[in-house]
Formats: C-alpha cells, sequence, structure tokens
C-alpha cells in the first residue's frame, strides 16, 4: 500500500501556504500580511526580510561561476520573475486556515516589461546582467568544409514545445525539528536523497549528521519530483524556529505554474549529405528557454542536448550552440530523457528531410550512416578541452534497426501505405534511432546483513521513483547470495540508515546501484561460505549457497541453514578466530564509464482530413538493454516513457499569454493522453550487446521509451502529409494539420 507524504501527519504540526506572484514581471514594493495575520490559527507569515539569511536554491553538483547570480531566492526579493513565484509563507494550524490566510495576503507589484520568447533578443535579468546566462559550444571537424562538398543540404528551424511531467501526487514536505538533539527532519524527499541533503547542509550551515532526508512513496518522479525546491528548504527553516513539524503539499495548479517544467527549445539546424545519403557536417544553433530562474540541474539540459545531437551515427564534422536564455517563465530543468528528446527530435527530422531530398527510403538512410559493431567502443571528441568525449561503450545499432523493422514487417507496411495512398487515405511511416546515457557513476554502495531468520537487509542509497527499483534490487541480492527472492528486504531512500547514495536519475539505478548491490553481495556470500567451511569441515570452494541453505556442492554431505550460521557466527563466537562477528558485508562499485542504451521507434499514422486527429495505428518500440534484470518491468518502463511521449508529442504544452500569464494551469487546458488516447504498443527488448562497461552487462532502461516518440511521430505525420519540410513543431497540434491538409500538396523534392 502506498504511503505518500500527504499520508503523513505529526502531532502539533504546522501546515504552509505559499502566497505566489500574479504577475509575471514585476518590482516587489510591498507585502501586507496584517489581515492574515488577525486571522485565528495564524502562526507567522513570512516574507524574504524573515528569510534573509537563507541563500539561494544552490545547484546540485558544480556550475559556471557565471550561473550563480541566475539561482533563485526560497522568497522573492526586489524583483517577482514569473506567475507563480513564491512571495510570502502563511503558517497555520489548519491547511484550509492557511490557504485562506494566503488568499488574504496583499501584494503590491510594479509591473515590467515581460520576456516571453527564448529566440527574442536577451532582456534584463538584473542591472547589468542580461537574461542570456551563457552560451554554450560544442564541435569537432571541418563544418565549413562539410557543407561546402555536401550534395545536398537541409536547413530547418524547429521548435519544442514546453511541457514536463505530471506525477498522480504533487509535490509534498515536512520538516520536523528536535532541538534536544538539534536534529531535522525532511519527509518527502525522493530521487537523490542524499545529494538533496548535502546541498542543504551547504545551505543551511549543517552537518551531514544533523540533517536526514526520508523518502516516501513519490507517485512518479521523471525528473521534476526530486528536484530541490524553495518550499523544501522553507519548511525545514521553519520548523527550526517555529519548534513544530510543518507540511506543505502542492496543489495541481501550483504543480503546473511552480514545479519544473521542461523541453523548450528552439532550432536552427542544417545537414550536409553526399549523393549517396553519407552524413558530412551536421551544424545546429538553438535557444534554450530556461524560465526565470536557473534550478538545481544547472545548463545540464542544454548540455546534454548538445552532447547527443549527433546520435548513433558516423557525424564526421559538427558545430552546436546553444544560447542558454531566461524568460518570464516558470523555471525549467529535467524531465525523462532530457536533451535526449530535443536531440533526437532535431537529428530525425533533418534525416528524414535529406532521405526525400535524395529518393532513399528513411530506413536506408539510417543504415547507411549508423555506427556499426565493428567501430565500437566509439569516442567522440570535441574541440572544447571542458567538453566531456563521448565514449559509447559497445552496441549493434544495425542489427537492432534490423530487428524493429522485421518486427513491423516494414516491406509489406510500405505497400499497404502505397495501396491505402492510392485509395485516398492520408497515412504514413516514421521511424528515430537513438541512444541514451546510462549508469553514470562514479560510485555507489550497498550493506546487506543475513539475520537470525535467514531473511536479508539490503541498505542502499538508491531511490525508487515508481521504476520497481526494490523488486530488482531484490533480485540481484537474491541471486548473488543464493536466498530466495522473497527473503531480501530493500531499505532505501533513508540518509540516516547509509552515508552515501546515488539516487534514481538518468537511468542510473539499476546499472549503478544494481552492480553495488552484487559486488556487496558477493562479498557476503563469500563470507558465508568462510564461517561455514570452518563449520561443515570443507572447503569453502567445494560449498554452494541454494535457498538458504549451505550445502556441499552435490548435495551431498552437512549443510547448514543461513539463518543457523547467523546465530552461531554472532559476537563472542567461538568459531570467529578475530573475524568480525554477523553475516553483514559492505561493497562499492566504482566506474568511470557510461553503458548506452539504445533503440528504435517505428510507427504508422493516419490523418482525419476533417479534424486534424491524428491515429497510431501500428507502433514498434525495440530497446537494447544489455540484460534485463526483470523483463516485466523493462517492458513497463518503456510502455509508460512512451506514453509520456505521446503526451509531447500530440497533446501537453505549457502556454503563455503574451503579458507572462500561463494558459495551461489546469488539467482542463494542460492536456495528458488518458487510456483512451493510447494505441497498441509491440515492444521488442533485446538482449544482444551486454555492456562491458559494468560487471552485469547492464544497461538503463528508463528513458528509451520516450526518447524517439516526438521525432518517429513528427516524420510519420509529415510522411502522411507529403510535404517536405512541413511539421516543424511539436507538439504536432490538429489546427496546423488542418491548414497542411487543406492545402495544395507542395512538391515531394525542393
Amino acid at each position: 500500500m502506498g504511503r505518500f507524504v500527504a499520508d503523513m501527519s505529526l502531532p502539533f504540526q504546522l501546515h504552509m501556504r505559499l502566497v505566489r506572484s500574479p504577475v509575471a514581471h514585476g518590482h516587489l514594493l510591498g507585502v501586507d500580511a496584517s489581515a492574515a495575520l488577525a486571522m485565528p490559527g495564524v502562526v507567522a507569515v513570512w516574507t524574504s526580510q524573515d528569510v534573509a539569511d537563507v541563500p539561494p536554491v544552490d545547484f546540485r553538483d558544480p556550475s559556471a561561476e557565471a550561473l550563480t547570480p541566475y539561482r533563485q531566492y526560497i522568497l522573492a526579493r526586489e524583483r517577482v520573475r514569473y506567475v507563480g513565484e513564491p512571495v510570502a509563507a502563511v503558517f497555520a494550524t489548519d491547511a484550509y486556515i492557511a490557504e485562506d490566510a494566503a488568499q488574504a495576503v496583499q501584494l503590491e507589484i510594479d509591473p515590467l516589461p515581460v520576456l516571453i520568447s527564448a529566440s527574442d533578443p536577451p532582456g534584463e535579468f538584473a542591472q547589468g546582467r542580461t537574461t542570456e546566462a551563457t552560451v554554450l559550444r560544442h564541435s569537432y571537424g571541418d563544418i565549413a568544409r562539410a557543407f561546402a562538398d555536401a550534395h545536398v543540404t537541409v536547413e530547418l528551424e524547429l521548435a519544442l514545445g514546453r511541457h514536463s511531467a505530471v506525477p498522480m501526487e504533487t509535490r509534498g514536505a515536512i520538516g520536523v525539528y528536535d532541538p534536544g538533539l538539534d536534529m531535522l527532519r525532511l519527509y518527502g524527499a525522493a530521487k537523490v536523497p542524499h545529494r538533496n541533503r548535502d546541498t542543504l547542509c551547504r545551505m543551511l550551515g549543517r552537518s551531514p549528521n544533523s540533517l536526514h532526508l526520508h523518502e516516501l512513496h513519490t507517485g512518479g518522479g521523471f525528473g521534476v519530483r526530486g528536484e530541490l525546491y524553495p518550499e523544501d528548504i522553507l519548511v525545514l527553516v521553519a520548523a527550526t524556529r517555529l519548534r513544530r513539524p510543518v507540511k506543505w503539499i502542492e496543489d495541481r495548479k501550483e504543480h503546473l505554474v511552480a514545479a519544473n517544467h521542461s523541453r523548450q527549445q528552439t532550432h536552427r539546424a542544417r545537414l550536409a549529405v553526399d549523393r549517396d545519403g553519407l552524413i558530412l557536417g551536421l551544424d545546429d544553433e538553438f535557444f534554450h528557454d530556461q524560465g526565470a530562474y536557473i534550478r538545481t540541474h544547472g545548463a545540464r539540459v542544454m548540455d546534454r542536448t548538445l552532447w547527443s545531437i549527433s546520435g548513433p551515427y558516423r557525424v564526421p564534422a559538427y558545430r552546436g550552440v546553444g544560447h542558454f536564455r531566461l524568460t518570464n517563465k516558470t523555471p525549467a530543468a529535467t524531465y525523462r530523457a532530457p536533451g535526449g528528446w530535443e536531440s533526437t527530435f532535431v537529428r530525425e527530422r533533418l534525416l528524414d528531410v535529406a532521405a526525400v531530398k535524395l529518393g532513399i527510403d528513411a530506413a536506408e538512410i539510417r543504415r547507411r550512416n549508423l555506427l556499426s559493431a565493428d567501430q565500437m567502443p566509439y569516442r567522440r571528441k570535441y574541440d572544447q578541452p571542458h567538453v566531456e568525449t563521448l565514449v559509447l561503450d559497445s552496441g549493434d545499432y544495425p542489427l537492432l534497426l534490423k530487428r524493429a523493422l522485421t518486427a513491423i514487417k516494414y516491406d509489406d507496411l510500405k505497400q499497404e501505405v502505397a495501396r491505402r495512398r492510392s485509395a485516398g487515405a492520408i497515412v504514413g511511416i516514421g521511424m528515430s534511432v537513438f541512444f541514451d546515457e546510462s549508469g553514470r557513476g562514479p560510485s555507489d554502495g550497498a550493506r546487506a546483513t543475513v539475520d537470525t531468520n535467514g531473511s536479508v537487509e539490503l541498505v542502499t542509497g538508491g531511490a525508487s521513483v515508481g521504476q520497481g527499483f526494490e523488486t530488482v534490487m531484490a533480485q540481484i541480492c537474491a541471486e548473488a547470495i543464493g536466498v530466495e527472492y522473497h527473503r531480501v528486504r530493500v531499505i532505501h531512500g533513508q540518509t540516516d540508515r547509509i552515508a552515501h547514495g546515488i539516487g534514481a536519475h538518468a537511468s542510473r539505478a539499476t546499472v549503478l546501484t544494481g552492480n553495488a548491490v552484487h559486488a556487496t553481495a558477493m562479498k557476503l556470500r563469500e563470507k558465508i561460505l568462510s564461517f561455514a567451511s570452518d563449520l561443515l569441515q570443507t572447503p569453502a570452494s567445494d560449498l554452494d549457497i541454494k535457498g538458504g541453505q549451505v550445502t556441499a556442492k552435490g548435495g551431498v554431505g552437512a549443510s547448514i541453514s543461513l539463518a543457523d550460521l547467523a546465530r552461531r557466527v554472532a559476537p563472542g563466537s567461538p568459531i570467529l578466530a578475530g573475524r568480525d562477528p554477523g553475516l553483514t558485508a559492505e561493497g562499492w562499485y566504482n566506474t568511470d564509464k557510461l553503458a548506452f542504451a539504445y533503440g528504435v521507434h517505428v510507427a504508422l499514422v493516419s490523418l482525419d482530413k476533417e479534424t486534424g486527429a491524428i491515429s497510431i495505428e501500428r507502433y514498434v518500440v525495440a530497446q537494447e538493454v544489455g540484460r534485463a534484470v526483470n523483463p516485466m518491468l523493462v517492458e513497463g518502463q518503456v510502455r509508460g516513457g512512451w506514453m509520456q511521449g505521446i503526451g509531447g508529442a500530440l497533446y501537453e504544452e505549457f502556454v503563455y499569454s503574451e503579458a507572462g500569464d500561463p494558459l495551461a494551469a489546469s488539467l482542463a487546458d494542460y492536456l495528458i493522453p488518458t487510456v483512451q488516447e493510447a494505441p497498441r504498443l509491440e515492444v521488442l527488448i533485446t538482449e544482444d550487446v551486454p555492456s562491458p562497461a559494468n560487471p552485469l552487462g547492464l544497461r538503463g532502461a528508463g528513458e528509451g521509451g520516450i526518447n524517439g516518440v516526438g521525432a518517429t511521430l513528427a516524420n510519420a505525420v509529415e510522411d502522411a502529409l507529403q510535404q517536405v519540410g512541413s511539421v516543424t513543431s511539436l507538439p504536432i497540434s490538429p489546427q496546423h494539420l488542418l491548414t497542411r491538409l487543406n492545402c495544395v500538396a507542395a512538391p515531394r523534392i525542393d
């Protein structure tokens, strides 16, 4: 049964409610809280003056010094910069009283010019500082020569709409302070509890041993949950100063205007190819809409877009320029497959248009350009010394493309499309190929203990955001030790139980924490066999563990259960002989390598000329995971990500008025796909190429289902329209399609 932070209450707790800016940009002249403070049950109302000693929300990872002035304070100071920005915090004995009091707080704001588009010239963020926080560049090869030698060039301006995760549970946090121990606790942590603890300790000047984060169920993470926000710091500061637990639960409207947005970029991209369709160069300049402040990820999304846009192809020359710009919108950060969704859309659109111009089949142009298995490991070194070299560990991209095309019966599908078009149907095929980084280190650890009833307690610094983390870790641990799966109890997301943890983000958990659990379990197995060897008078090499019993290999001879062995090696046991008591082991997995997952999406769509509706008739996702610990969970990850991808490709978009007012602040306006909009999906999980980057051969699986959806559906819709270069933005709206469907068909080749 799920237990969310909203389900948790503590004695004498206070409820926090935020007063948020109703305007997108303006000078904050005053806050009148007198009416709120006069209400029975209201304990305090804070403005920025009350938390003047608290620094802005810090970056989780080291970031360029140029980005630090753009961080967000926990309550607005001097200016407000987006609708929904926290300006004041109300603390009351009841949630409804807190909400009524928040509505009674009056704000005096002098409006300033509003900047809505990152493609427009930069404005003023603060005196002497523009809204272009930084410009990043990634390049290699001779890009000028590539375009000079090109037989065909493709130029597209491509736009990705702003959208983000809408998890089942909105954000929430409970701060608790124990003055006797000088101990702070934060309930409701997710994704990266240990790393957020370290950030909070830096901000609040506390020792890591005096602040603990506790993960409950999250209702889904997807990047948006688990980041540090102003509200998380506020409940901790308030609990410390007011000496009572402080609870905050976000409503859905707050989530849509205050939690991290993502995705919005505009690209001016060019591709150079020779007469055979081989890529010569890729050139891309784009504008990343960061929103009003830079949050905990820094410029990570833009950096990953630049880093991965060449994809799984041979691209001899590349130049990428990313303009990191702030606007008067909700701040942005990561969302499932950050940078991957964006770069795959741009690259795969360019490839499809190039194929049409050359008269080459869409699958064939990809096959000709994909990196081959014998080129692995493949290194892509950039000219900029600070840019990380991309090293693809292994993979057989052409094989996976072939398997995906076979699964959808591509040749038969093309013939079917031709027949249906001749009968007047508007149908098309689209595809994409991509990779996903996973398993980034540097380190993760775990601790495992067999207790005196034979059960195993596994403590990790990982986190569960709905991906089946507990199941996978228990499987890895049980298999390595030799116990039944149900005998393993997994503890995660509790910073007071283990000192270090990488959490669950960027497809890390199974690869990084899974290998740490395996290393730990193998150490524990070795310890078990060492003790059992003495008791059974049998060399450890001749023993095995099956079903929680240590037995001689072949099943002949004495045996001992793990429960009995744990009792016999308790502290003070005569058989210890100088060894540490108990059946406990701690292990680490350290790596400087990435394990790249990769995938292929292929779709068949039809368009309704009367309504502009898009019907997804067939969709195949082929995903190479190296080794599937739990194939059912892997498929679940693919399916869930795929549905989120359909949302971003066809339905979801945070739209703003020219005045900076959010026009999608409820689920009546921000459209997410439901079961009714879910077409049939065919999933092909392959384990053809175990990764050499880690002992278990694992690759991540959390982001492959979403990565290629936008590109694939855009390509399929354009193929159905038979109008080259006509689909240039996501989401694809029915209004846009109706315009295209009712106009005179443009020629396929320009």
